[in-house]
């Protein structure tokens, strides 16, 4: 039905190369199906197997569960031709992405002289705000580096620390006892940058006192786009871009799924050896550098840290490893008794609902990722992965104004998920 042809966001991106422009996404849109049959749900899984120009924003994973699909409009029709066979009656979410597109970056061409949360920033205004509370709170704040990018660009955080002797946590966009904080693993996520940083400032800043209770009582490691080149590439080259920059073994494909690369069960399920597909594992576990130096850095400290913490989007989850397979960690128990309450709390500002549970049971399968390793290797307590708003409405083109709640709703429920944490830790 379609011509075979590889993943569209690295179709796009070879396309963008010869002709240095910006690709462009006019009258792309987005369907959202509902599999309720096992032959539905195998014949989409098929389609996304198939490596088309369809380019599937939620995968075909479980029975009733939303499946999206940006589709380019010369396939638009085709598309709902083999739908209809299925007996699926498609939603439409988004009638032209472009327009989306254009709206985000016109919210950053007017954006105010000073950092908020109005809109998306570009990496050097992040990296340049990160700068500015070194030299603001220079007891508390320390600027660090995990190493370079493919590219050649930092891979830049901080650590907030209000005294010695505590744990950590560790954020990844992001840890005495630390939390670790990651976010931007994946480039087109621009919500997971925005809410780290959010959250980064209201440590140093809130005065509420859950909040500082939470900020002093964890040393705090917080990596804001832990793919510098992949998200650099979404602002200047293909919005949709996922991957890492590297070059790859096939001309035009660039990048590995850097949550697919790390080493703790590399390359099983839910993960790709061709270079051009979006779930691409790499040539081997580790072998991008910005996940090789994030790791090596992660377990520099990994000794205290009791808390990691991932955040991604799309879908409003809170995921517990394992993501390779559906074993069920050693304190599985403890860690949906804390993720139920904390979901619970976020729901409670905006009514925002989010689903916990193990990857696999709630999202679909997938090996290699920086959640799986940071448990299954580093054996750290509490580990989850935010998929952050919304539920598809927008999908990756989450509005700007809708960063400033999101990050609401993210530290009230992560009030929570320490304070409970610390109960078990």
């Amino acid at each position: 039905m379609w011509t075979r042809l590889s993943l569209l966001g690295t179709l796009l991106a070879a396309v963008v190369a010869l002709q240095a422009r910006e690709a462009r996404f006019d009258r792309f849109q987005v369907f959202r199906s509902l599999p309720a049959s096992q032959q539905q749900l195998d014949a989409l899984r098929n389609l996304e197997l198939a490596k088309t120009e369809l380019s599937f924003w939620r995968s075909a994973s479980r029975l009733g569960a939303p499946v999206d699909v940006m589709v380019p409009p010369r396939h638009v029709k085709s598309f709902k031709r083999y739908l209809k066979r299925l007996d699926i009656a498609p939603t439409l979410l988004i009638k032209n992405v472009q327009r989306l597109i254009d709206q985000q970056k016109a919210r950053y061409i007017h954006k105010s002289s000073t950092f908020g949360w109005n809109q998306y920033h570009r990496l050097d205004d992040i990296y340049l705000w990160l700068d500015t509370l070194s030299e603001k709170y220079p007891d508390v704040v320390t600027v660090i580096s995990a190493g370079r990018s493919y590219e050649g660009r930092d891979i830049k955080g901080v650590k907030v620390s209000y005294r010695t002797n505590n744990s950590a946590i560790f954020l990844e966009a992001a840890r005495h006892r630390y939390c670790c904080t990651v976010a931007g693993i994946h480039a087109r996520e621009w919500i997971a940058p925005a809410t780290a940083t959010y959250v980064l400032d209201q440590l140093l800043t809130s005065e509420d006192p859950g909040v500082r209770d939470m900020a002093e009582g964890f040393d705090w490691y917080i990596f804001p786009s832990v793919n510098p080149d992949g998200y650099e590439y979404t602002h200047t080259t293909n919005r949709f871009w996922r991957k890492t920059r590297s070059n790859g073994t096939v001309e035009g494909c660039h990048g590995a799924d850097a949550n697919r690369n790390f080493g703790f069960h590399w390359m099983e399920e839910g993960a790709s050896d061709y270079p051009c597909d979006d779930i691409y594992a790499g040539a081997g576990p580790f072998s991008e550098p910005e996940v090789r130096h994030l790791a090596d850095y992660i377990t520099s400290v990994s000794s205290r840290i009791k808390i990691y913490l991932s955040f991604h989007a799309f879908s409003q989850l809170l995921l517990i490893p394992y993501g390779y397979s559906g074993v069920r960690v050693a304190n599985f128990p403890q860690l949906m008794d804390i993720g139920t309450k904390t979901i619970e709390t976020l729901a409670k500002r905006y009514g925002t609902e989010y689903e916990v549970g193990n990857i696999v049971d709630i999202l679909y399968e997938a090996s290699g990722s920086s959640l799986d390793w940071a448990k299954g290797t580093l054996d750290i307590p509490v580990t989850y992965v935010y998929e952050l708003r919304d539920t598809g409405r927008y999908g990756f083109l989450l509005p700007a104004d809708q960063i400033l709640p999101t990050g609401e709703e993210t530290l009230d429920s992560l009030v929570t998920l320490v304070r409970e944490a610390r109960k078990v830790l």
